[in-house]
């Protein structure tokens, strides 16, 4: 199945506009929670800051499954990964909760600033990474690069954040359910398309008649 650079490309705007929206909102946290104003940053970071990160992260890491850029095939892919997955976990289990408890209790730590502070920079040097593409490949990069996937794919990389969001808003917390099970669709489609790629796509050329011998 061929792939349709119009659901490739919208997955691409859609992960730009929530790569930025999170990075923006990362700010304002430091904004608001240097202003002494604990129960907005709060707000803030349940409402939008982490429907957006959720939708970034899934929308990067579907780029990188469906096309043959891959997870660790190219240095600068790797380290996004790597960085997303920490900011995620830190923002889940560290950040939210220490966020909820300063709604509670009207006090900032300086440690939550910092850590809104590093969450804002870390995505511009991601961004930067996106833009540059500095590096090699890896020395465990395969040397058969899997073909894109087909269009399906990227039409769920649009649809299950935009279910994710809808439902998470109507529930009253982030939900990234359907997103979670479109990246594990994704790794046995992903594998499929490795196969695929390795096997040979045509047969050898036959000698032509005669080429064995020296005097033809």
């Amino acid at each position: 199945m061929k792939s349709s650079p119009r659901w490739r490309q919208a997955v691409v705007w859609l992960h730009v506009v929530s790569s930025v929206a999170w990075m923006s909102q990362a700010l304002a946290l430091v904004v608001l929670m240097s202003s002494g104003a604990p129960a907005m940053a709060d707000r803030l970071d349940s409402v939008l800051l982490a429907p957006m990160a959720n939708v970034s992260a899934f929308t990067g890491l579907l780029l990188a499954g469906a096309t043959a850029w891959g997870y660790f095939r190219h240095w600068w892919v790797l380290t996004k990964f790597a960085l997303t997955l920490i900011q995620l976990y830190a923002g889940i289990f560290l950040l939210s909760p220490a966020l909820r408890e300063s709604a509670g209790t009207g006090a900032v730590a300086w440690q939550q600033i910092a850590g809104a502070s590093l969450m804002a920079s870390a995505l511009s040097f991601q961004a930067w990474l996106s833009v540059a593409k500095p590096g090699r490949k890896t020395p465990w990069s395969a040397a058969a690069k899997p073909p894109t996937a087909p269009t399906w794919v990227f039409m769920a990389g649009v649809g299950a954040p935009a279910f994710d969001v809808t439902a998470g808003l109507l529930l009253g917390y982030p939900l990234p359910a359907l997103s979670l099970v479109t990246l594990v669709v994704l790794g046995f489609e992903r594998r499929r398309r490795r196969r695929r790629a390795q096997r040979p796509t045509a047969r050898s050329p036959r000698s032509a008649p005669g080429s064995l011998n020296p005097a033809s």
